[in-house]
């Protein structure tokens, strides 16, 4: 199931973060994830998300877009390859269509996954937003593209 965060819902929210960084972007200096994870504490509660829960209302993923860029999307690894990001990336596309996004280089997996929901790479910047050295792929999807 799907369905919108509650402010209960962001110890598990950072805890899925947190895990999922460390299974995915090992890449990362520690001091940079550590910057990282104080900018997320700050403005994750404050962010609606959409959220894939289980059948006991235990959270999975959650995902967040602004209008139609694809802002993040982290699922916990215990629940890698279930179908849980592309089901909510499905639901996001079929609020407002999710045409852009934005990938580390370094996280090939992650690459190979927007590859399969029809994004292709249009640009590269050598540092992520923040201007640290991490180059972030961006992705782009035709408006009439829709996820699988």
């Amino acid at each position: 199931m799907i369905r919108r965060s509650r402010l209960d819902d962001f110890d598990r929210v950072i805890e899925i973060w947190r895990k999922a960084v460390d299974a995915t972007h090992g890449f990362l200096a520690p001091l940079d994830r550590s910057a990282i994870e104080v900018e997320v504490r700050g403005f994750l509660p404050l962010t609606p998300l959409w959220l894939a829960v289980d059948h006991e209302d235990n959270v999975l993923g959650f995902i967040l877009t602004e209008g139609s860029h694809l802002e993040a999307l982290f699922i916990d690894p215990d629940q890698h390859r279930r179908g849980i990001g592309s089901r909510l990336l499905v639901h996001a596309n079929s609020i407002h269509p999710v045409v852009s996004a934005d990938v580390n280089e370094q996280n090939p997996n992650a690459l190979r996954f927007y590859q399969r929901h029809g994004f292709t790479e249009i640009g590269r910047s050598p540092h992520d937003s923040d201007g640290r050295p991490y180059p972030i792929l961006h992705l782009r999807r035709s408006d009439t593209a829709r996820s699988t």
